[in-house]
């Protein structure tokens, strides 16, 4: 009798710690979920380049491209392509934001001056450019560390390749692709997103 009495509570607590575990699996997925949900870029206050504040939450509603920038890169004269995208859909609730960074090859040693004086000079820019920032290492600025962890961006995790990577955000905020520092601006991989 007390062998059977034993077997029974066995058997009894062995299905009641598996139903505890099943009802903790739920409460475990759901921590989870709420770590990674997706952050936006509208969290973010950055400097222009002429020292101002700029608040992305100021672009509600819009794609944005953003892209690191430097003006002494085999790339630079994405310059050209990026003002054209940006003239041709500004008006269609689309805008770029430029980002000088000097972590390839010391391709932007220029001060916010100088950079801003170049590109107006060189390639007639417009669109936002910011204040000098760095996009990798250990210190890289707090909105390349959304756009490139997928902890805090919910797409992927990404490591800024070379000068003129592109990063897409939808019109909710959230990044929606990394496009590489080779494409070009007017390539269909970003003007059909555009158009999308």
């Amino acid at each position: 009798m007390k062998k059977y009495t034993l077997i029974l509570l066995t058997a009894i607590s062995l299905i009641s710690c598996n139903e505890n575990t099943a009802q903790n699996a739920p409460k475990t997925k759901e921590k989870t979920a709420k770590t990674m949900e997706k952050q936006t870029i509208y969290q973010f206050k950055v400097k222009d380049l002429s020292g101002n504040e700029f608040d992305f939450a100021s672009l509600k509603g819009k794609k944005i491209l953003i892209v690191n920038t430097a003006s002494k890169c085999g790339l630079t004269p994405q310059y050209e392509g990026l003002q054209s995208i940006y003239d041709l859909h500004k008006d269609d609730n689309f805008v770029i934001v430029g980002f000088p960074a000097n972590n390839f090859a010391s391709q932007e040693p220029g001060t916010n001056s100088e950079i801003a004086q170049f590109c107006q000079r060189n390639y007639g820019v417009t669109f936002p450019m910011m204040d000098k920032i760095s996009v990798k290492g250990n210190d890289m600025a707090p909105i390349y560390q959304f756009l490139t962890q997928k902890s805090k961006n919910g797409l992927e995790d990404s490591e800024v390749q070379w000068n003129f990577q592109k990063y897409l955000i939808d019109e909710n905020g959230h990044l929606a692709k990394v496009v590489s520092p080779k494409t070009e601006p007017t390539d269909p991989e970003i003007t059909d997103w555009i158009k999308s």
